[in-house]
Protein backbone atom coordinates (compact mmCIF):
# COMPACT_ATOMS: atom_id res chain seq x y z
CA UNK A 1 0.00 0.00 0.00
CA UNK A 2 2.96 2.40 1.09
CA UNK A 3 4.58 1.53 -2.53
CA UNK A 4 1.32 2.91 -4.10
CA UNK A 5 0.99 5.80 -1.83
CA UNK A 6 4.80 6.79 -2.69
CA UNK A 7 4.04 6.57 -6.32
CA UNK A 8 0.73 8.18 -6.39
CA UNK A 9 2.55 11.40 -4.39
CA UNK A 10 5.95 10.97 -7.04
CA UNK A 11 3.15 11.47 -10.30
CA UNK A 12 1.35 14.24 -8.70
CA UNK A 13 4.48 16.00 -7.91
CA UNK A 14 5.77 15.45 -11.83
CA UNK A 15 2.20 16.72 -13.09
CA UNK A 16 2.41 19.80 -10.63
CA UNK A 17 6.12 20.44 -12.64
CA UNK A 18 4.85 19.95 -15.73
CA UNK A 19 1.86 22.27 -14.81
CA UNK A 20 4.43 25.25 -14.10
CA UNK A 21 6.94 24.95 -16.52
CA UNK A 22 5.04 23.60 -19.85
CA UNK A 23 1.48 25.03 -19.54
CA UNK A 24 1.95 28.53 -17.26
CA UNK A 25 4.21 32.04 -18.40
CA UNK A 26 5.41 34.07 -16.17
CA UNK A 27 3.27 35.82 -13.87
CA UNK A 28 2.63 39.66 -15.55
CA UNK A 29 4.94 42.57 -13.65
CA UNK A 30 1.75 43.79 -12.23
CA UNK A 31 1.02 41.37 -9.75
CA UNK A 32 2.83 41.44 -6.40
CA UNK A 33 4.14 39.15 -4.02
CA UNK A 34 4.85 36.37 -7.00
CA UNK A 35 6.29 33.79 -4.97
CA UNK A 36 3.31 33.08 -2.58
CA UNK A 37 1.25 32.72 -5.67
CA UNK A 38 3.25 30.71 -7.80
CA UNK A 39 3.54 28.67 -4.70
CA UNK A 40 0.21 28.27 -4.18
CA UNK A 41 -0.67 27.10 -7.94
CA UNK A 42 1.99 24.52 -7.17
CA UNK A 43 0.90 22.87 -4.34
CA UNK A 44 -2.62 23.08 -5.90
CA UNK A 45 -1.54 21.47 -8.43
CA UNK A 46 0.82 18.70 -6.59
CA UNK A 47 -2.43 17.71 -4.90
CA UNK A 48 -5.22 17.79 -7.97
CA UNK A 49 -2.47 15.61 -9.41
CA UNK A 50 -2.35 13.29 -6.47
CA UNK A 51 -6.04 13.40 -6.30
CA UNK A 52 -6.42 12.26 -9.96
CA UNK A 53 -3.88 9.49 -9.34
CA UNK A 54 -6.06 8.51 -6.62
CA UNK A 55 -8.93 7.84 -8.18
CA UNK A 56 -6.97 6.19 -11.13
CA UNK A 57 -5.64 3.40 -8.45
CA UNK A 58 -9.38 3.17 -7.73
CA UNK A 59 -9.83 5.35 -4.44
CA UNK A 60 -12.77 7.84 -5.28
CA UNK A 61 -13.49 10.76 -7.83
CA UNK A 62 -10.60 13.47 -7.19
CA UNK A 63 -12.78 15.97 -5.99
CA UNK A 64 -14.02 14.27 -3.10
CA UNK A 65 -10.47 13.89 -2.39
CA UNK A 66 -9.20 17.55 -2.35
CA UNK A 67 -11.99 18.69 0.35
CA UNK A 68 -11.83 15.81 2.78
CA UNK A 69 -11.07 17.32 5.76
CA UNK A 70 -9.72 14.11 7.14
CA UNK A 71 -6.87 14.06 4.19
CA UNK A 72 -6.09 18.20 3.34
CA UNK A 73 -5.13 19.50 6.79
CA UNK A 74 -6.09 23.52 7.27
CA UNK A 75 -10.23 23.08 7.67
CA UNK A 76 -12.26 23.49 10.59
CA UNK A 77 -13.63 20.62 12.16
CA UNK A 78 -17.15 21.19 12.95
CA UNK A 79 -18.91 22.15 15.76
CA UNK A 80 -22.42 23.33 16.63
CA UNK A 81 -22.11 26.48 18.23
CA UNK A 82 -18.92 28.32 19.44
CA UNK A 83 -17.97 31.50 21.32
CA UNK A 84 -14.98 33.18 20.52
CA UNK A 85 -13.15 35.32 22.90
CA UNK A 86 -15.28 38.40 21.46
CA UNK A 87 -17.96 37.26 22.11
CA UNK A 88 -18.88 36.54 18.54
CA UNK A 89 -21.30 33.01 18.50
CA UNK A 90 -20.90 30.81 15.24
CA UNK A 91 -23.51 28.19 14.96
CA UNK A 92 -24.29 25.26 12.56
CA UNK A 93 -27.54 24.56 11.56
CA UNK A 94 -29.62 24.62 8.76
CA UNK A 95 -32.13 26.73 7.21
CA UNK A 96 -35.33 25.15 5.95
CA UNK A 97 -32.91 21.62 5.33
CA UNK A 98 -30.02 23.46 3.95
CA UNK A 99 -26.57 23.20 6.07
CA UNK A 100 -25.58 27.02 6.78
CA UNK A 101 -22.49 28.90 9.20
CA UNK A 102 -24.25 31.56 11.11
CA UNK A 103 -22.17 34.14 12.58
CA UNK A 104 -23.84 36.39 15.25
CA UNK A 105 -22.02 39.58 16.01
CA UNK A 106 -20.86 40.52 20.25
CA UNK A 107 -23.49 42.92 21.60
CA UNK A 108 -22.74 46.52 21.73
CA UNK A 109 -23.17 48.22 25.06
CA UNK A 110 -26.24 50.53 24.91
CA UNK A 111 -27.08 49.03 20.96
CA UNK A 112 -30.44 48.12 20.71
CA UNK A 113 -31.16 48.92 17.26
CA UNK A 114 -31.64 45.86 14.97
CA UNK A 115 -28.59 44.55 13.21
CA UNK A 116 -27.35 43.96 8.85
CA UNK A 117 -27.97 40.78 7.54
CA UNK A 118 -25.66 39.41 4.89
CA UNK A 119 -26.58 35.86 3.17
CA UNK A 120 -22.58 34.34 1.64
CA UNK A 121 -21.94 32.01 -0.82
CA UNK A 122 -18.33 30.79 -1.09
CA UNK A 123 -16.84 29.92 -4.49
CA UNK A 124 -14.71 27.32 -5.81
CA UNK A 125 -16.19 26.42 -8.88
CA UNK A 126 -19.41 24.61 -7.63
CA UNK A 127 -17.11 21.84 -6.47
CA UNK A 128 -14.73 23.51 -4.04
CA UNK A 129 -14.91 25.21 -0.74
CA UNK A 130 -16.83 25.70 1.98
CA UNK A 131 -17.92 27.62 5.13
CA UNK A 132 -15.46 25.90 7.07
CA UNK A 133 -12.50 26.76 5.01
CA UNK A 134 -10.08 28.74 7.03
CA UNK A 135 -10.36 31.63 4.88
CA UNK A 136 -14.32 31.39 4.28
CA UNK A 137 -14.29 31.20 8.34
CA UNK A 138 -11.64 34.16 9.27
CA UNK A 139 -13.55 36.37 6.35
CA UNK A 140 -16.71 35.74 7.88
CA UNK A 141 -15.92 36.40 11.30
CA UNK A 142 -13.97 39.70 10.11
CA UNK A 143 -17.18 41.00 8.36
CA UNK A 144 -19.66 40.23 11.03
CA UNK A 145 -17.59 41.23 13.96
CA UNK A 146 -16.73 45.16 11.87
CA UNK A 147 -19.71 45.39 10.51
CA UNK A 148 -21.76 44.52 12.94
CA UNK A 149 -23.99 41.74 10.98
CA UNK A 150 -24.94 38.48 11.26
CA UNK A 151 -23.45 36.55 8.24
CA UNK A 152 -25.17 33.63 6.66
CA UNK A 153 -22.57 31.12 4.45
CA UNK A 154 -24.33 28.21 2.80
CA UNK A 155 -23.01 25.25 2.59
CA UNK A 156 -24.61 24.07 -0.55
CA UNK A 157 -24.44 21.41 -2.72
CA UNK A 158 -21.97 20.59 -5.33
CA UNK A 159 -20.47 18.52 -7.96
CA UNK A 160 -19.56 15.22 -8.56
CA UNK A 161 -22.56 14.70 -6.40
CA UNK A 162 -24.90 16.38 -7.87
CA UNK A 163 -25.19 19.58 -10.62
CA UNK A 164 -26.97 22.66 -11.82
CA UNK A 165 -29.62 23.26 -10.54
CA UNK A 166 -29.09 22.16 -6.74
CA UNK A 167 -26.47 24.58 -5.35
CA UNK A 168 -28.81 27.11 -6.62
CA UNK A 169 -31.63 25.37 -5.53
CA UNK A 170 -30.22 24.82 -2.19
CA UNK A 171 -29.18 28.90 -2.05
CA UNK A 172 -32.50 29.84 -2.98
CA UNK A 173 -34.42 27.90 -0.17
CA UNK A 174 -31.87 28.98 2.69
CA UNK A 175 -32.55 33.19 1.02
CA UNK A 176 -35.95 32.20 1.34
CA UNK A 177 -35.50 31.19 4.82
CA UNK A 178 -33.46 33.86 6.04
CA UNK A 179 -35.65 36.48 4.74
CA UNK A 180 -39.00 35.27 6.31
CA UNK A 181 -39.87 38.23 9.11
CA UNK A 182 -39.76 35.25 11.71
CA UNK A 183 -35.99 34.24 11.29
CA UNK A 184 -35.03 38.04 10.72
CA UNK A 185 -36.87 38.57 14.21
CA UNK A 186 -35.22 35.76 15.86
CA UNK A 187 -31.20 36.88 14.55
CA UNK A 188 -32.66 40.60 15.13
CA UNK A 189 -31.21 41.33 11.54
CA UNK A 190 -33.72 44.73 10.35
CA UNK A 191 -35.44 43.65 7.14
CA UNK A 192 -34.37 46.49 5.49
CA UNK A 193 -30.73 46.06 5.86
CA UNK A 194 -30.17 42.50 4.13
CA UNK A 195 -27.78 41.57 1.44
CA UNK A 196 -26.57 38.82 -0.56
CA UNK A 197 -22.75 38.19 -1.67
CA UNK A 198 -20.66 35.47 -2.82
CA UNK A 199 -17.46 35.03 -4.83
CA UNK A 200 -16.29 33.32 -7.84
CA UNK A 201 -19.31 30.22 -8.94
CA UNK A 202 -20.99 32.24 -5.65
CA UNK A 203 -21.05 35.19 -7.22
CA UNK A 204 -22.98 33.53 -9.79
CA UNK A 205 -25.39 32.55 -6.98
CA UNK A 206 -25.16 35.86 -5.57
CA UNK A 207 -26.50 36.90 -9.26
CA UNK A 208 -28.94 34.63 -9.79
CA UNK A 209 -30.96 34.40 -6.01
CA UNK A 210 -31.07 38.61 -6.19
CA UNK A 211 -33.11 37.92 -10.13
CA UNK A 212 -35.20 35.63 -8.52
CA UNK A 213 -35.64 37.50 -5.65
CA UNK A 214 -36.44 40.64 -6.80
CA UNK A 215 -39.00 39.33 -9.27
CA UNK A 216 -41.18 37.28 -6.82
CA UNK A 217 -44.05 39.27 -5.45
CA UNK A 218 -44.79 36.51 -2.73
CA UNK A 219 -41.27 37.87 -1.17
CA UNK A 220 -42.44 40.66 1.36
CA UNK A 221 -38.69 41.21 2.13
CA UNK A 222 -35.79 40.96 -0.70
CA UNK A 223 -32.57 42.15 -0.48
CA UNK A 224 -31.49 46.04 -0.45
CA UNK A 225 -27.76 45.02 -1.72
CA UNK A 226 -26.10 42.56 -4.06
CA UNK A 227 -22.19 42.28 -4.14
CA UNK A 228 -20.68 40.38 -6.42
CA UNK A 229 -16.77 39.26 -5.74
CA UNK A 230 -15.17 38.24 -9.55
CA UNK A 231 -18.42 36.62 -10.49
CA UNK A 232 -18.71 33.68 -13.29
CA UNK A 233 -21.91 35.23 -14.61
CA UNK A 234 -22.19 33.09 -18.44
CA UNK A 235 -21.07 30.20 -20.14
CA UNK A 236 -21.98 31.54 -23.61
CA UNK A 237 -18.57 32.93 -24.48
CA UNK A 238 -15.38 32.13 -23.75
CA UNK A 239 -13.29 34.54 -25.62
CA UNK A 240 -14.12 37.66 -24.46
CA UNK A 241 -10.75 39.44 -23.93
CA UNK A 242 -10.56 38.53 -20.39
CA UNK A 243 -10.63 35.15 -21.53
CA UNK A 244 -8.25 35.60 -24.16
CA UNK A 245 -5.31 37.64 -22.05
CA UNK A 246 -5.31 35.66 -19.17
CA UNK A 247 -6.02 31.98 -20.67
CA UNK A 248 -3.16 30.51 -19.54
CA UNK A 249 -2.98 32.49 -16.05
CA UNK A 250 -2.13 30.73 -12.86
CA UNK A 251 -5.10 29.74 -10.30
CA UNK A 252 -7.78 29.92 -12.54
CA UNK A 253 -6.98 29.58 -16.84
CA UNK A 254 -9.69 29.65 -19.73
CA UNK A 255 -9.57 25.51 -19.73
CA UNK A 256 -10.03 24.95 -16.09
CA UNK A 257 -12.99 27.22 -16.30
CA UNK A 258 -14.70 25.44 -18.75
CA UNK A 259 -14.40 22.57 -17.03
CA UNK A 260 -16.29 23.91 -14.25
CA UNK A 261 -19.21 25.00 -16.26
CA UNK A 262 -18.96 21.54 -18.15
CA UNK A 263 -19.41 20.05 -14.21
CA UNK A 264 -21.99 22.39 -13.25
CA UNK A 265 -24.10 22.00 -15.83
CA UNK A 266 -24.32 18.35 -16.75
CA UNK A 267 -22.52 18.48 -19.56
CA UNK A 268 -20.53 15.79 -21.23
CA UNK A 269 -16.79 16.56 -20.28
CA UNK A 270 -15.73 15.44 -23.98
CA UNK A 271 -17.66 18.51 -25.24
CA UNK A 272 -15.01 20.77 -23.62
CA UNK A 273 -12.63 21.06 -27.04
CA UNK A 274 -16.03 22.90 -28.81
CA UNK A 275 -16.60 25.07 -25.86
CA UNK A 276 -12.06 25.84 -26.17
CA UNK A 277 -13.49 26.70 -29.71
CA UNK A 278 -15.97 29.06 -28.77
CA UNK A 279 -18.50 27.20 -31.15
CA UNK A 280 -21.72 27.40 -29.23
CA UNK A 281 -22.22 31.36 -29.25
CA UNK A 282 -23.09 31.01 -32.65
CA UNK A 283 -25.98 29.38 -31.94
CA UNK A 284 -27.48 32.21 -29.93
CA UNK A 285 -30.17 34.77 -31.17
CA UNK A 286 -29.00 37.84 -32.23
CA UNK A 287 -30.97 39.36 -28.83
CA UNK A 288 -29.64 36.75 -26.48
CA UNK A 289 -26.13 37.56 -28.41
CA UNK A 290 -26.56 41.01 -27.58
CA UNK A 291 -26.68 40.06 -23.84
CA UNK A 292 -23.61 39.44 -23.63
CA UNK A 293 -21.51 41.27 -26.62
CA UNK A 294 -18.56 42.43 -24.81
CA UNK A 295 -17.87 44.70 -28.31
CA UNK A 296 -20.29 47.21 -27.05
CA UNK A 297 -20.96 46.21 -22.75
CA UNK A 298 -17.12 46.91 -22.61
CA UNK A 299 -15.37 49.89 -22.93
CA UNK A 300 -12.07 50.15 -25.16
CA UNK A 301 -9.77 49.61 -22.19
CA UNK A 302 -10.93 46.80 -21.67
CA UNK A 303 -11.53 45.33 -24.96
CA UNK A 304 -7.67 45.81 -25.46
CA UNK A 305 -7.59 45.08 -29.20
CA UNK A 306 -9.47 41.63 -29.30
CA UNK A 307 -11.33 40.81 -31.81
CA UNK A 308 -14.12 38.16 -31.37
CA UNK A 309 -13.58 34.55 -32.25
CA UNK A 310 -15.06 33.66 -35.47
CA UNK A 311 -16.16 30.55 -37.09
CA UNK A 312 -17.19 29.23 -40.50
CA UNK A 313 -20.80 29.05 -41.45
CA UNK A 314 -20.57 25.67 -42.86
CA UNK A 315 -19.06 24.78 -39.15
CA UNK A 316 -21.90 26.18 -37.52
CA UNK A 317 -24.62 24.30 -39.08
CA UNK A 318 -23.29 21.25 -37.62
CA UNK A 319 -22.90 22.55 -33.97
CA UNK A 320 -25.95 21.84 -31.41
CA UNK A 321 -24.17 22.39 -28.46
CA UNK A 322 -27.01 24.30 -27.04
CA UNK A 323 -28.77 20.91 -27.83
CA UNK A 324 -26.78 18.88 -25.97
CA UNK A 325 -26.48 21.05 -23.03
CA UNK A 326 -29.62 23.09 -22.51
CA UNK A 327 -28.47 24.41 -19.53
CA UNK A 328 -26.37 27.08 -21.01
CA UNK A 329 -29.52 28.90 -21.63
CA UNK A 330 -30.97 29.11 -18.32
CA UNK A 331 -30.91 32.40 -16.86
CA UNK A 332 -30.54 31.46 -13.05
CA UNK A 333 -27.11 29.06 -14.59
CA UNK A 334 -25.82 32.35 -16.36
CA UNK A 335 -27.45 35.99 -15.17
CA UNK A 336 -25.91 38.29 -17.26
CA UNK A 337 -28.88 36.57 -19.88
CA UNK A 338 -31.68 38.31 -17.81
CA UNK A 339 -33.94 40.41 -19.47
CA UNK A 340 -33.51 44.43 -18.75
CA UNK A 341 -36.90 44.46 -16.88
CA UNK A 342 -35.29 41.71 -14.68
CA UNK A 343 -32.54 43.70 -14.01
CA UNK A 344 -33.87 47.00 -13.25
CA UNK A 345 -35.68 45.80 -10.29
CA UNK A 346 -32.63 44.21 -8.85
CA UNK A 347 -30.82 46.58 -6.03
CA UNK A 348 -28.14 48.32 -5.63
CA UNK A 349 -24.72 46.43 -6.60
CA UNK A 350 -21.14 46.55 -5.93
CA UNK A 351 -19.04 44.70 -8.18
CA UNK A 352 -15.08 43.88 -7.87
CA UNK A 353 -13.29 41.99 -10.87
CA UNK A 354 -9.27 41.97 -11.16
CA UNK A 355 -7.38 42.52 -14.35
CA UNK A 356 -5.70 39.20 -14.21
CA UNK A 357 -8.25 36.73 -14.37
CA UNK A 358 -10.93 35.35 -17.01
CA UNK A 359 -13.93 36.38 -15.21
CA UNK A 360 -13.04 40.08 -15.76
CA UNK A 361 -15.16 40.86 -18.49
CA UNK A 362 -18.53 38.87 -17.03
CA UNK A 363 -18.47 41.27 -14.09
CA UNK A 364 -18.01 44.17 -16.08
CA UNK A 365 -20.21 43.45 -18.79
CA UNK A 366 -22.68 42.93 -15.88
CA UNK A 367 -22.04 46.28 -14.04
CA UNK A 368 -22.94 47.78 -17.74
CA UNK A 369 -25.84 45.87 -18.15
CA UNK A 370 -27.20 46.82 -14.40
CA UNK A 371 -26.34 50.43 -15.21
CA UNK A 372 -28.10 50.34 -18.38
CA UNK A 373 -31.32 49.14 -16.72
CA UNK A 374 -31.06 51.90 -13.75
CA UNK A 375 -29.77 49.52 -10.97
CA UNK A 376 -26.85 52.15 -9.04
CA UNK A 377 -23.56 49.88 -9.59
CA UNK A 378 -20.16 50.66 -7.76
CA UNK A 379 -17.51 49.10 -9.44
CA UNK A 380 -13.79 48.14 -8.02
CA UNK A 381 -11.58 47.14 -10.07
CA UNK A 382 -7.95 46.16 -9.15
CA UNK A 383 -5.30 46.42 -11.53
CA UNK A 384 -2.98 43.76 -9.55
CA UNK A 385 -5.61 41.22 -8.55
CA UNK A 386 -6.43 37.76 -9.67
CA UNK A 387 -8.71 34.71 -9.30
CA UNK A 388 -8.81 34.20 -5.37
CA UNK A 389 -7.55 37.43 -3.88
CA UNK A 390 -10.03 38.40 -2.24
CA UNK A 391 -9.92 35.08 0.74
CA UNK A 392 -5.93 35.65 0.67
CA UNK A 393 -6.29 37.97 3.59
CA UNK A 394 -4.35 35.92 6.79
CA UNK A 395 -1.44 33.74 7.44
CA UNK A 396 1.06 33.36 5.14
CA UNK A 397 -0.18 33.02 1.83
CA UNK A 398 -1.91 36.84 2.78
CA UNK A 399 -1.18 39.19 0.24
CA UNK A 400 -1.43 43.03 -0.33
CA UNK A 401 -4.13 42.79 -3.35
CA UNK A 402 -6.19 40.42 -1.06
CA UNK A 403 -6.32 42.39 1.94
CA UNK A 404 -7.15 45.78 -0.31
CA UNK A 405 -10.14 43.89 -2.18
CA UNK A 406 -11.77 42.60 1.18
CA UNK A 407 -11.50 46.20 3.26
CA UNK A 408 -13.10 47.89 0.18
CA UNK A 409 -15.65 45.36 0.12
CA UNK A 410 -16.47 45.97 3.80
CA UNK A 411 -16.31 49.78 3.61
CA UNK A 412 -18.93 49.67 0.52
CA UNK A 413 -21.30 47.47 3.07
CA UNK A 414 -20.67 49.56 5.77
CA UNK A 415 -22.15 52.48 3.69
CA UNK A 416 -24.24 50.78 1.62
CA UNK A 417 -26.26 48.13 4.10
Amino acid sequence: MWLLWLLSVAIAACLAVAFRYLVYKPLPAAIRQQGKILLLNDIFHFFNGLAFVREWLGYGHHIAFLRNPSEIPGTIKKSKTETDKDGLVVSITAFDGVPVRVYQPPPKAGENRLKRGLLYMHGGGWAYGSPDDEEYDYNSRKASKELHMVVVSVDYRMYPETCFPVAYQDCLVAAKHFLSPEVLAKYGVDPLRVGVAGDSAGGNLSAALTQTIATDDSMHVKFSVQALIYPALQALDFNTPSYQQNRDMVILDRSFMIQFWLQYLGGDLSLKPRLLANEHKYELSPELRARLDWTVLLSPEYQKGFVPARIEGKKMKHVGLLDAIPTLLDVSASPLLAEDKVLAKCPKAYIMTCEYDVLRDDGLMYARRLRDAGVAVTTEHHLDGFHLCFILTKGFFGVDVGVRSFNSYLRWLRDNL
